[in-house]
This record gives structure tokens, C-alpha cells and sequence, in this order.
């Protein structure tokens, strides 16, 4: 396939990716999903370490088929002066960037924002790294769990006094990306719609988790309160937490402001919570978060799951089931909303992925192809097309 193929708001968007494994890849895949033809660049051979990551089938990873779908791939050893010429060349006419190397990493090479942007003075050059460009941390090698810890993430995850754990995935990387793809995407606006030039987007794993802590910090300076972890809940924040049913499934009630606090207690045939001074309105309820808690529990656990989710539905009441994977593959709304894709291709006969997101109704994003199966797939198709303009 060529880029011809791409379709979708970012069309005619050239991008080379020259980040590896999550927070640079994931950047790219949003800018490829909706029609940025994104030339992946991988060292020649075994090509970017996601190829080899998690579970795989007929010696392919499935993750990497996700990752690096919708993408072109070029091999250049950035080692060599060759390979670092193949850089420039396709800068000459690129749109952006993405890199997430070791901050200094580029300009070891002879490929920092300077040299680039001598060549290319519109290129936006987005930069993912564990700590930003700058800074006394800026030289040290950053991943998520260590910029989710750093950035305030982990602290209050989990149960009190307890070890904070980590969410299943690498979620640090993935929140950098999406600052990253943001602050790109305000850059092409600034340049092409406002007259602006090129310029470098300098995205962090630790700051991009900082940005998430709400009033932490607020609450911290004014009235040096320091936002502990609370399990499944949110301290001053009722109801909203897990409750079981009748067969031991959990599912999140979220009731926490008034009127659907009302709605709640008509659901649980219970009225009368809603005109409790203890339960009445938002602040004297989350002072009583247990008691509420309880009530609700003793409701949840009296009723099977059905009866449960039917009485909360009926009185408009925010909820939802705790689901596995296996739960949304089934899950009716999942398969509607194109949020699980069906996609054919050579390597697994046909594959689910993730659909696209967000939906825009004009120029949606889609699915095009899954990821190349060896470096340098298009090497031959792009670096051709490089020669002759």
C-alpha cells in the first residue's frame, strides 16, 4: 500500500517517526489513523524493539501490528552518515517529527532542531522524552512507571497504606503521546492557518502525569493538603464506588451529585435518603461517604445483577459493569461505535483492533493496514520518491 491509501483530516501531512517502543509509536499511530502519511523510521534488522514485545502470533507481535498500523517503514542505521543522510532528505519536505530518544540524542547525531530547521524551516519537530528537553533530570532515561511515580500519578493510586501499584498498561506514555499529537497539532494550525513558521514541541512522561492531578496542587498551596489514595473511591465524593449484586459482579455507581443522588434513592426505593440532612447534598454526604456506602451495598447485594442494572436504568442513574476485555469485545455498544475493527491481513488472516478515536463526522480516521512486517518495507517506494523531487 502507498500513501495514496491514507484518507481522513491530516491527508497530505507528512510525518517521519523515528521514536521506539510506546510514547513516540503512539503519537504516530494517532496522526496515521487519521491520514498523516507517517514514514516510520527502524533500524535495519530487527527493527524497532516493539516488533518484539508481547504476545505473538506466527512469530508476529500483536501489539506491534496495533502500534504501527497505517504506517510506512524506511531503514536507516542513524549510526552511520548515511543513514542520518536519509533523515535529512526526507526532512526536506516533511511536515514534522516525532522523536522520543534520550534528550541530546538528535543533536549527537547532527540532526538537532538547528540542523533540521536549516533545512527545513517548517518542520515541527515533536519531542517525547521522560523529563523534557530542559531541566536538571533532562538527561536521564525516562519510562512511564517512573514519570507516573515522579508526576504524582502513583502516590494516589491505590489503597491506603498500602504500596502504590501501577495501572496495567504504560500509562505515562501514552498521556506524553497525546500532549505530543496535541501540541502538534496546534503547531500545523499556527504555521499553515496563522502565517507561523516551524518550531519544537517538547512533550514530558513527568509532567504530561502531573498535568492530570486536578486541584492536588490548589489544594496543596492553600490549605497544604496533600491528596492521599483511597481505593475505590474518592474522598468527599458519594456516592461513587463499587457495589456488588446478588451474584458477587461488581459494578461503579456513580450518584455523587445531587439530582442524580435523588434519582438514586427513588432506584433504590428509598426516597427518603434524598431529604436525610446526612445525605441531602453534596458535602454533607461525602462527610458521610460510609454510611451511604453501606446502604448502598446492602440495596446492591439483596438483587441480582439484572435486577440491579434495570432500576438504575429506569431512574437515569450513571453506572456501568467493571468490564475485562472479553466483556467489551461482546459488548454491544463496543461493536457499534466501530470501537472494536475487524481488520484483514496476511499475517493472522483477519485481526481486532482498537477503532479510531475520537469519531468526526466530515473527515473520520480508519483503519488502513496493519503494520509492516519487516523494517524497510517501503524503503524502496519512499527513498525513490525522495530522489526525484
Amino acid at each position: 500500500m502507498t500513501a495514496d491509501t491514507h484518507s481522513g483530516p491530516l491527508q497530505g501531512v507528512r510525518v517521519l517517526e523515528m521514536g521506539q517502543l510506546i510514547a513516540g509509536p503512539f503519537a504516530g499511530s494517532r496522526l496515521a489513523d487519521f491520514g498523516a502519511d507517517v514514514i516510520k523510521i527502524e533500524p535495519p534488522g530487527r527493527g524497532d524493539p516493539m516488533r518484539d514485545w508481547g504476545k505473538k502470533v506466527n512469530e508476529t507481535s500483536l501489539w506491534w501490528a496495533v502500534i504501527a498500523r497505517n504506517k510506512r517503514s524506511v531503514a536507516a542505521d542513524l549510526s552511520t552518515d548515511e543513514g542520518r543522510d536519509v533523515i535529512r532528505e526526507l526532512a526536506r519536505d516533511a511536515d514534522a517529527i516525532v522523536e522520543n530518544f534520550r534528550p541530546g540524542t538528535l543533536e549527537r547525531w547532527g540532526l538537532g532542531p538547528d540542523e533540521l530547521h536549516a533545512i527545513n524551516p517548517r518542520l515541527i519537530i515533536v519531542r517525547i522524552s521522560g523529563f523534557g528537553q530542559t531541566g536538571p533530570y533532562s538527561a536521564r532515561p525516562g519510562f512511564a512507571s517512573v514519570g507516573e511515580a515522579m508526576g504524582g500519578l502513583r502516590y494516589i493510586n491505590g489503597f491506603p497504606g498500602e504500596v502504590p501499584p501501577r495501572c496495567g498498561i504504560s500509562l505515562g506514555d501514552t498521556l506524553a503521546a497525546l500532549f505530543a499529537f496535541e501540541g502538534l497539532l496546534m503547531a500545523l494550525y499556527w504555521r499553515d492557518a496563522r502565517g507561523g513558521t516551524g518550531q519544537v514541541v517538547d512533550a514530558s512522561i513527568l509532567e504530561s502525569c502531573f498535568a492530570m492531578l486536578e486541584s492536588t496542587l490548589p489544594d496543596y498551596d492553600k490549605l497544604g493538603v496533600v491528596r492521599e489514595p483511597t481505593g475505590t473511591s474518592l474522598k468527599n465524593l458519594a456516592p461513587s464506588n463499587v457495589y456488588p449484586t446478588k451474584e458477587g459482579r461488581h459494578i461503579v455507581i456513580a450518584a455523587n451529585a445531587d439530582p442524580m443522588f435523588r434519582r438514586l434513592a427513588a432506584a433504590m426505593n428509598k426516597p427518603e435518603l434524598a431529604e436525610d440532612p446526612r445525605f441531602a447534598t453534596h458535602i454533607p454526604r461525602g462527610e458521610n461517604a460510609e454510611e451511604i456506602d453501606r446502604i448502598i451495598t446492602e440495596w446492591s447485594s439483596s438483587l441480582t445483577y439484572a435486577d440491579v442494572t434495570r432500576s438504575l436504568d429506569a431512574h437515569a442513574v450513571v453506572w456501568g459493569p467493571i468490564n475485562s476485555i472479553a466483556d467489551i469485545v461482546a459488548d454491544p455498544h463496543a461493536q457499534e461505535r466501530g470501537m472494536i475493527v475487524r481488520q484483514p491481513d496476511e499475517r493472522f488472516g483477519e485481526l481486532a483492533v482498537p477503532g479510531v478515536v475520537p469519531k468526526l463526522s466530515k473527515t473520520p480516521g480508519r483503519v488502513n493496514w496493519l503494520g509492516r512486517a519487516e523494517p524497510g518495507d517501503d524503503n524502496a517506494v519512499v527513498l525513490r520518491r525522495t530522489e526525484h523531487e
